[in-house]
């Protein structure tokens, strides 16, 4: 009878272990490997919020920038240049005044995000492999599928202008 309640306790005590060092959402390995391979890594939605914004003129669009854990933690402590690892991913609609919100201010003053643009963004970070553009591969994801490498490839020549903040545009909003 002890070595029954024995063997159970260790095997409890081996699946808590196994469940608290398991992967989580937002973690680089699977991620990056994912990205690259050209899917869209599981969960990347559960990622924690660094900003929102606003792009005005032919964008016309509401973003959210989310980051995996390594990202969320190189804003936190202010890390620059951002450890390889790290993914920051970005989402965008189209900004739509709200008639209904409008209607209960009496004015117009809201807006809300309407159909998704631009599909999903990402940057992965690996210095070796994406030398070439300061340490950063971009992806982007058009309904699910990966975007074609000329659509990659324009992306570091917009974001060379924040080279001081390592490439990336967004600041952490706490």
């Amino acid at each position: 009878m002890k070595r029954i309640i024995l063997a159970s306790v260790a095997a409890f005590a081996l699946a808590g272990v196994t469940v608290l060092t398991g992967p989580s959402f937002g973690r680089s390995g699977d991620d990056d490997a994912a990205i690259v391979e050209g899917k869209l890594p599981v969960g990347y939605r559960d990622w924690r919020l660094i900003s929102v914004a606003h792009e005005e003129g032919s964008l016309n669009d509401l973003r959210a920038v989310l980051g995996n854990d390594v990202a969320i933690k190189a804003y936190r402590d202010n890390t620059l240049p951002f450890p390889d690892g790290a993914i920051v991913a970005r989402l965008a609609w189209r900004y739509l005044p709200s008639e209904e919100n409008n209607k209960v201010f009496g004015r117009p003053q809201s807006f809300v995000a309407g159909p998704p643009v631009n599909g999903v963004q990402f940057m992965v970070k690996d210095s070796r492999k994406y030398a070439a553009t300061g340490g950063w591969g971009f992806v982007q994801f058009n309904d699910g599928k990966p975007a074609d490498e000329a659509g990659r490839g324009a992306c570091f020549g917009c974001h060379e202008p924040a080279i001081a903040r390592d490439f990336v545009f967004t600041r952490y909003a706490p």
